[in-house]
């Protein structure tokens, strides 16, 4: 099979399992100037946003350089185009949620900032995900999922192996425990309640202030009048 194309070339060495090291010395590379656009993608960046649906099983999504493909039945990324030296994962995360949103949820990564203290770091983003019913007072149901989150990080030097690959990754296993949230109305005899409190406890400061007042008061007159005999 001809290679007519840049991207033709390296599928191939791609089948064959090379390393596709120098794309200058390729004529189908060199002619589309792969180079320079590598060079001018260089210091570029990348928003993503968007909705995944996934199993309710433990797994794990991931933002990583380069063209990502099968080989041996393993997924990996070819960054030879790259460069490891080059690869700068600082990243910002704006907001990041396993579900619909419900009044006081928090989600712990929202506003997440992380800057890469060295070039091709590896985060990771240890997920714990806690399915959650919530139940409104006008009788809604709102099926989501709270999560808590540990993250680690470290240097990635390879490609494949116990080095890992650059890139933000999040891992995420469910709960086997559920919450349920329920909204409900406060009673008549409730509010009645909370108001006997809050009027006793007036009068329970009042009457504190009050004796306070009179003992100083008396213990005022009291030298007062000792003074005057003497």
């Amino acid at each position: 099979r001809c290679c007519n194309t840049c991207d033709d070339v390296r599928e191939a060495y791609r089948r064959r399992g090379w390393a596709f090291k120098n794309p200058d010395t390729i004529e189908q590379c060199k002619r589309e100037g792969f180079s320079q656009k590598m060079q001018e993608q260089k210091n570029e960046g990348c928003q993503v946003y968007g909705f995944l649906e996934v199993n309710k099983v433990a797994g794990n999504f991931h933002f990583a350089p380069g063209k990502s493909f099968q080989q041996s039945h393993v997924h990996v990324h070819d960054l030879q185009s790259f460069g490891l030296d080059n690869i700068n994962m600082t990243h910002y995360i704006k907001h990041l949620s396993f579900g619909r949103d419900y009044p006081g949820i928090v989600n712990p990564l929202d506003g997440t900032d992380v800057t890469a203290q060295q070039a091709s770091m590896m985060f990771q983003y240890f997920v714990k995900v806690v399915p959650t019913v919530y139940m409104k007072v006008d009788g809604e149901v709102v099926r989501t999922n709270q999560f808590s989150v540990t993250r680690h990080e470290k240097i990635a030097n390879g490609l494949l192996g116990d080095q890992g690959l650059p890139g933000v990754f999040v891992l995420y296993e469910l709960s086997p425990m559920m919450v349920k949230l329920t909204e409900k109305h406060r009673s008549f005899t409730h509010f009645l309640t909370g108001v006997c409190a809050i009027v006793g406890g007036i009068f329970t400061v009042a009457g504190f202030i009050d004796s306070l007042i009179y003992h100083s008061a008396r213990a005022i007159q009291k030298k007062i009048e000792l003074g005057k005999t003497i």
